[in-house]
């Protein structure tokens, strides 16, 4: 699904880190080495066709590497 995150991401609350993320072998394949970890929060969010909704966004992050891999889990609203 193609969105654009407008504002500020809320509620930002770590879900897994480390080893305990199940696809951190591909995060350290495609993106290279770090302390990733994988987060969660909630934004407002433009969609494909225009309309602005509240979601609940997950993504994974490492210092020096940013957000990767993000994608909506639920819409809020």
């Amino acid at each position: 699904m193609i969105f654009e995150i407008l504002g500020e991401i809320t509620n930002r609350e770590t879900i897994a880190y480390g080893s305990s993320i199940r696809i951190l072998p591909l995060l350290l394949k495609r993106y290279g080495k770090g302390r990733w970890r994988k987060l969660k929060g909630i934004a407002q969010v433009r969609l494909a066709d225009d309309t602005i909704r509240l979601a609940e966004v997950h993504w994974f992050e490492a210092h020096g590497i940013g957000k990767k891999k993000m994608r909506i889990k639920r819409f809020l609203d």
